[in-house]
C-alpha cells in the first residue's frame, strides 16, 4: 500500500488508460482507442503536470525564489493547476484569465487560494476565446508580473511545459499499453503535451504516427483557411496563434493533422459520459472524434493513444451538458 503523502500535489500523475470499447463499437470502427485519464488528477486535467515541473525547474534553476509571487497566463487548466503546487510549495499565485473562459474554471482556482484577473474579451464571445483575446490576457500578464516582482510560469515557452509530459506522461503510455502503440493524437493547446507526448513515445518506438488535432475553423498549422475569425467552442486551445513550443520542433514530430467541428467535439464528449462513464470536457471529445477518424481512415485497425484532458465539472454552464 502506497504511503500517506504530504500534499496533494504529489498526487499529480500515474493517472489510468481505458480501453474505449463502446465508443470504438458505437462508431463501428476496427481498431483500439486507448484513453489516458488525465482529468483524474488532482486538478481535474493535465495541466498538473506541466504545472508542477514547471515549478519544480525553475526551484532547481534558482529562477524563483522562496515565497516569490508565480503569475501565469491561463484558460483555466493551468491556472488550476499551479493553483494546487504553489500552494503546497509556498508561492502566492496569480491567474490571468479571459472573461470568455467557463467560469468554474475562475471559481476552482480562486477556492484553491490563487488571485484570479479576468480580462475583458477582443473580439471573441462567452465561450469562444480568440488568439486576439489571449493577446490581450497576455498583456495583462506581463503587467503584473513586472509590478510584482514575479515568476512567470510560462507554459507556452518553458521546457518544464513539455518535460513533464515527455518525462512521464509518455512513459506511462507506452507501459501501461505494454508498447502496443500506433499512433498518438492530441489537440493542441499550449503545444507542450503535444511536443512531450511526441518526443516520448517516438523516443520508445521512431514508427509510431503523432498527429495534432485542431478546430476547424482554426486549423493554422494544417494550414487550412480560418473561418469564422477562428472562434470555436474547444476551450483550452486551438488558439489560431503561434506556438513556440511548437514552432521549435523538428516538422518530423508531426505526422499529420486532424480538424474536428464544435458539433463533433460535443457529440463525442457526450458519448463518453453515456457510453463510457467517463464524464470530460470540450477537449476530451474532439481527441475522442479524432481517434476514431484516424480509425475510419490510415489508422484502421490500429491502437490509437489519446488523453482526455480535462474534466466535464468545469463545463457545467456551458451548453456542453
Amino acid at each position: 500500500m502506497s504511503k500517506v503523502l504530504d500534499h496533494i500535489y504529489q498526487v499529480i500523475g500515474n493517472t489510468p488508460m481505458v480501453r474505449l470499447n463502446k465508443i470504438a463499437e458505437h462508431h463501428g470502427v476496427e481498431g483500439e482507442i486507448l484513453a489516458k485519464l488525465e482529468y483524474l488528477s488532482p486538478g481535474f486535467s493535465k495541466k498538473d503536470r506541466p504545472a508542477l515541473q514547471i515549478i519544480k525547474e525553475a526551484e532547481a534553476s534558482g529562477q524563483l525564489k522562496p515565497g516569490q509571487t508565480v503569475v501565469e497566463l491561463t484558460s483555466g487548466n493551468m491556472g488550476t493547476g499551479l493553483s494546487i503546487v504553489c500552494s503546497g510549495r509556498g508561492y502566492p499565485f496569480v491567474a490571468c484569465m479571459s472573461e470568455g473562459n467557463s467560469p468554474e474554471r475562475a471559481r476552482m482556482m480562486r477556492a484553491l487560494g490563487a488571485e484570479v484577473v479576468l480580462v475583458k474579451q477582443v473580439n471573441g464571445k462567452p465561450g469562444m476565446v480568440t488568439g486576439e483575446d489571449l493577446a490581450q490576457v497576455e498583456l495583462v500578464t506581463q503587467k503584473i508580473t513586472e509590478e510584482r516582482g514575479a515568476f512567470r510560469a510560462d507554459q507556452f515557452t518553458l521546457p518544464g511545459s513539455y518535460n513533464g509530459h515527455r518525462l512521464h506522461t509518455a512513459r506511462e503510455i507506452w507501459e501501461q499499453a505494454n508498447g502496443a502503440i500506433e499512433a498518438f493524437a492530441d489537440f493542441a493547446g499550449s503545444g507542450g503535451t503535444f511536443v512531450g507526448c511526441a518526443q516520448g513515445l517516438k523516443a520508445y518506438n521512431p514508427m509510431i504516427r503523432c498527429y495534432l488535432v485542431e478546430p476547424e475553423t482554426g486549423a493554422r498549422y494544417a494550414k487550412l483557411p480560418i473561418r469564422n475569425n477562428g472562434q470555436h467552442q474547444i476551450q483550452g486551445g486551438g488558439y489560431n496563434m503561434a506556438l513556440p513550443i511548437l514552432d521549435s520542433q523538428d516538422e518530423k514530430l508531426i505526422d499529420g493533422f486532424i480538424q474536428i467541428s464544435d458539433e463533433e467535439a460535443v457529440a463525442a464528449a457526450r458519448d463518453l459520459a453515456r457510453l463510457e462513464g467517463i464524464f470530460a470536457g470540450f477537449s476530451s471529445g474532439a481527441n475522442v472524434m479524432a481517434a476514431i477518424k484516424l480509425l475510419r481512415g490510415k489508422e484502421k485497425g490500429k491502437a490509437i493513444a489519446i488523453l482526455l484532458p480535462d474534466s466535464g465539472l468545469k463545463y457545467l454552464s456551458t451548453n456542453l451538458y
